[in-house]
């Protein structure tokens, strides 16, 4: 009797990058070589997927052997062919490339709503997609319930926007639904309603929504047509960067295979349902994640925010009403209707219900996409599922929310995370950017980097944000260039809250929170910088001076042999010495040194 084999091969962006087109590719070889045909679905079938989540061990390979499934990780091509050797072959998995322990505990605490099928099924096969129960919801929606019944469901499972705001999807859809036209007959349905899926990604760290359209864009596909069902719409719009060229190629290969299984155009599933989706590419303007700029920019102008209200429900593109729903939230539809919106709301807190998809990055050892319920602590991200700090370093904080979240210090590492909860400690959810931070790391000189971006990404329409960042961000670089003078901290504060309070858009409004909440919690490296003129992680090049300790130096050259600038003088075997005058503080001498004896004050 043959055995049943499956082999699937992460080739999201991160798997790509880390060499899963070879891995594929040597796959196809050695089944090749060794006479498995891996064309034959009821013997070996092989096919890609999406992220698998721990991007830090791509790549991963999932061999299932009749229902057995062995993970490996870091897998190479040169590893191939004993894998399929000594594994498919002879029925023993390679053992030193197992994944161990700490795979499994990256995903024990996680809740896969969005990522159920990421990772699993092959994201450029409907069919794929269908067999786990795909399109589902949708024949659901069409055969057995209303627009309205299906508004209650979403309403009642307490789905929050997943883009940033948390606004209540179920009451957005409503609101739409209920919006009739402003012309002679106010009775009047509106002629024409959009539906737009927000996948304009550009915090810093941030690749959730690339993910979700890369490993299974047919659940995109599918809340939109649900949604548009809900609130009347016809046409709909997937705005997305073009610097995501794997999710855009998924996505419109993804469209096509509706469109021929009749899933999208004119009478959906022969119900009285006709909508079409097109697909918007962004030019990368971190302001176009902004719905009323998302908008301007499918109109074809330049993308820049306007004033509300109106709201885009009541006027949106082209000033019809227009609902802007982010991927993350779209992908959630089809789960919530199919298994109940009690379901989906058993997960969660209170307010904030369901599971939320968090890029986790920075210094942790476990990197990736997670998913979890709203409500989980922040020490169970970092340590239970990231595995704790990498190389051994003291946690510090989290900033989350991107450019427009905030940093939590360690002292708060219980805080529960959810809407309201980050939002009290002076950040936000956001999109599910999450960027942990250590020692090493200066906190001064992350609000900088945070309102570097936001500075650059400003449209300039107002006044607030246009000139209010950069003279925010000018007294950033005077401070971590050792030039910050008294009032400063003070001065950051003023303006800072009075930029959140001016703003037009929500850009402008949130700019200021990572300055504010590093001061709030961080305000003595601020005092360190003006006071002293000492950074005290060591980061700002201006404040940090290098010396060598006697007692370690070994006199073996290696800082000699580094030093771009000549500052490190001595003899071979004996003490060397760095030139204040002459260092350039590039850290070089610091990076080399074996021995510990260059010091960094």
């Amino acid at each position: 009797m043959k055995s049943d084999i499956k082999i699937k091969v992460c080739m999201g962006t991160g798997g790509i990058a880390a060499g899963g087109t070879d891995v594929m590719n040597a796959f196809n070889k050695e089944l090749k070589e060794a006479g498995i045909d891996a064309s034959v679905e009821k013997f070996c079938s092989m096919h890609k997927v999406g992220c698998r989540g721990l991007c830090a061990k791509d790549v991963l390979v999932d061999v299932i052997i009749n229902g057995k499934k062995t993970i490996y990780q870091y897998t190479k091509p040169d590893m191939v062919s004993k894998i399929v050797n000594e594994h498919l072959i002879r029925g023993e998995p390679v053992a030193e490339w197992i994944a161990g322990e700490d795979y499994y505990n990256f995903h024990k605490k996680q809740t896969k709503v969005v990522l159920s099928d990421c990772g699993n099924i092959d994201p450029e096969d409907i069919d794929a997609y269908i067999a786990v129960g795909g399109y589902e919801a949708l024949k659901k929606v069409l055969t057995s319930l209303t627009p309205e019944k299906t508004i209650a469901i979403i309403k009642k499972s307490g789905l929050r926007g997943r883009g940033g705001a948390g606004f209540p999807t179920g009451l957005k859809w409503e609101i739409c639904r209920k919006v009739v036209s402003s012309g002679d007959s106010p009775r009047q349905e509106s002629d024409q309603k959009y539906i737009i899926c927000n996948a304009d990604e550009g915090d810093p760290g941030a690749f959730m929504d690339r993910a979700v359209i890369e490993g299974n864009p047919h659940s995109v596909i599918e809340g939109m047509i649900i949604g548009a069902y809900a609130i009347g719409a016809t046409k709909g719009y997937v705005y997305i960067r073009a610097e995501y060229p794997l999710a855009v190629e998924r996505l419109r290969k993804a469209l096509t295979q509706a469109r021929e299984k009749k899933l999208l155009g004119k009478n959906i599933l022969n119900a009285e349902l006709n909508f079409d989706i097109k697909v918007k590419l962004g030019a990368g303007a971190f302001v176009c994640g902004e719905e009323t700029a998302l908008i301007v920019s499918i109109e074809g102008q330049r993308g820049m925010p306007r004033a509300k209200p109106p709201f885009p429900v009541h006027s949106g593109l082209w000033g019809k009403p227009t609902v802007i729903n982010n991927v993350e939230t779209l992908a959630n539809i089809p789960y919530i209707v199919r298994n109940g919106a009690d379901w989906f709301a058993s997960f969660g807190t209170e307010k904030s219900k369901g599971t939320k998809v968090f890029a986790l990055t920075g210094k942790v050892k476990n990197t990736g996409l997670i998913e979890v319920p709203m409500g989980i602590s922040l020490k169970e991200i970092i340590y239970d599922i990231g595995g704790g700090i990498a190389k051994g370093k003291a946690f510090k904080a989290v900033q989350t929310g991107g450019p427009s979240g905030g940093c939590i210090p360690a002292e708060l590492i219980d805080i529960n995370v959810d809407y309201e909860s980050l939002a009290k400690a002076g950040s936000i959810v956001g999109s599910g950017g999450m960027v942990v931070l250590d020692e090493t790391d200066c906190m001064v000189s992350i609000a900088k980097f945070f309102l570097e971006f936001t500075q650059a990404e400003s449209c300039g329409k107002c006044v607030p944000c246009r000139v209010g960042t950069k003279r925010l961000l000018e007294i950033l670089n005077r401070i971590t260039a050792g030039k910050g003078k008294e009032g400063d901290i003070e001065l950051l504060e003023d303006l800072g809250n009075d930029v959140k309070a001016s703003s037009l858009c929500g850009l402008g409004q949130t700019a200021p929170n990572p300055i504010l909440s590093t001061l709030r919690y961080f305000r003595h490296e601020y005092e360190a910088h003006i006071k002293d003129l000492k950074c005290p992680a060591g980061v700002c090049k201006e404040l940090i001076e290098y010396s060598i300790l006697e007692e370690f130096c070994k006199g073996c050259g290696a800082c000699i042999r580094v030093c771009p600038s000549g500052a490190i003088t001595g003899e071979k075997k004996k003490l060397h010495k760095i030139s204040s005058a002459a260092c350039i503080k590039c850290g070089a001498c610091f990076d080399v040194c074996k021995f510990d004896a260059v010091e960094k004050i």
